[in-house]
């Protein structure tokens, strides 16, 4: 059974708010788009490839020349050098990523310039910069910053230039051994979870890890537990994946028993401790793909993904989402089939929309970044 998300007033808004559209863009049948966007990757040829992140939708994800999470996109985009137009279904902080990664002859395209990721804006770089000047004020030394890539170039750059890294769900706890080889204490931003979540696998206990609030003076920490702590944790947050709750977890087990329960480590820590497993969207997929046939699962993941695994594992496997009502995430929703279709017809056309650039002055350091995560086993 395909879940349609129950949204909140606030997801509602945010989708609402997508870029607009030429009227001719309006009001067209699903089959329409489909055979003009067909025609129009023809067209294009080898000039183009479009990346789809999992949590697309499926009207969209279904004309991705590569599926994957922000580490896979990321690694595959070298694999394209002849592509001209490299059309990024996803979300801004991905677009710059690959932005960064590419070469000077090619463009990077986001379909709908409102994809934004709420998470991505719990870090401004003011505020990066005053959590560096304090941490030095309170003399706390050897403190390596991690940012996840769920993060604005500008954070990847700061990042980079102090020795930094940028990891994903992925490669996440690869990067946290690496900047333990290079420093005492880690700065993980912006998601306070996933840091907590991998760092506490690794063998640290929660109270070596403190949350730093950029709201407040010094984070709202004493320098004693600052120099205490190995992990010190932005308080930022997905706000689809912090939907999940223990609660969920519980009435799942009682309503399918023997269900086996697999979250994304961007969900709170006791609900990664409830669960049966835990990691990467590309982890979840493989893990349950592998699984014997007749399993059943409960996932706690954005739907698009679940609803995709789903139909495409069925009748073999059962899988579920965890949250009853399906969680969905409002700003990768506005990539829309509409907005995919005007940016393949105007680039047939010799017009470019949508290009994301990251400036000059930021280039640099994020691409060092960069290639340290994607350097990291």
């Amino acid at each position: 059974m395909t879940l349609i998300p129950l949204l909140t007033e606030f997801e509602k808004e945010n989708i609402s708010e997508r870029q607009a559209l030429p009227e001719k863009y309006l009001g067209l049948s699903d089959a329409e788009m489909d055979a003009r966007i067909s025609s129009a990757r023809a067209k294009l040829g080898k000039k183009l490839v479009i990346l789809g992140h999992h949590y697309q939708r499926d009207e969209v994800i279904k004309f991705a020349d590569y599926t994957g999470d922000s580490f896979k996109l990321a690694r595959q985009i070298a694999q394209r050098p002849e592509a001209e137009y490299i059309v990024f279904c996803g979300v801004h902080f991905m677009a710059e990523s690959a932005d960064v990664l590419t070469e000077p002859h090619q463009k990077v395209i986001l379909p709908d310039l409102a994809a934004g990721c709420s998470m991505a804006d719990m870090a401004a770089p003011d505020q990066l910069e005053t959590c560096w000047h304090e941490l030095t004020q309170m003399g706390v030394n050897g403190v390596v910053p991690v940012t996840y890539i769920n993060s604005a170039a500008s954070i990847k750059a700061f990042v980079g230039e102090r020795g930094g890294t940028v990891c994903t769900s992925s490669n996440a706890a690869a990067t946290l051994k690496w900047a333990f080889e290079r420093g005492e204490k880690v700065l993980f931003l912006p998601d306070q979870h996933l840091g907590r979540n991998t760092a506490y696998k690794m063998g640290i206990p929660l109270d070596e890890m403190v949350v730093w609030d950029p709201n407040e003076i010094y984070g709202g920490l004493d320098p004693d537990e600052v120099t205490r702590a190995r992990m010190i944790l932005w308080k930022g947050h997905c706000s689809v994946h912090t939907r999940f709750t223990v609660q969920h977890i519980d009435a799942i087990r009682k309503k399918h028993p023997g269900v086996r329960v697999i979250v994304h480590p961007e969900v709170p820590w006791d609900v990664v401790q409830a669960a049966d497993d835990s990691g990467s969207t590309e982890y979840i997929i493989k893990t349950i793909a592998n699984s014997p046939a007749g399993s059943i699962w409960a996932v706690g993941t954005e739907v698009h993904l679940v609803n995709r695994l789903a139909t495409e594992l069925a009748p073999d496997r059962t899988v579920l989402s965890l949250e009853p009502f399906g969680c969905l995430c409002s700003t990768m929703f506005r990539v829309s089939p509409n907005h995919l279709l005007w940016i393949l017809e105007e680039l047939v056309d010799g017009r470019v929309h949508n290009q994301i650039v990251v400036p000059d002055d930021q280039k640099s350091w994020t691409r060092v970044a960069l290639d340290r995560m994607l350097s990291i086993q």
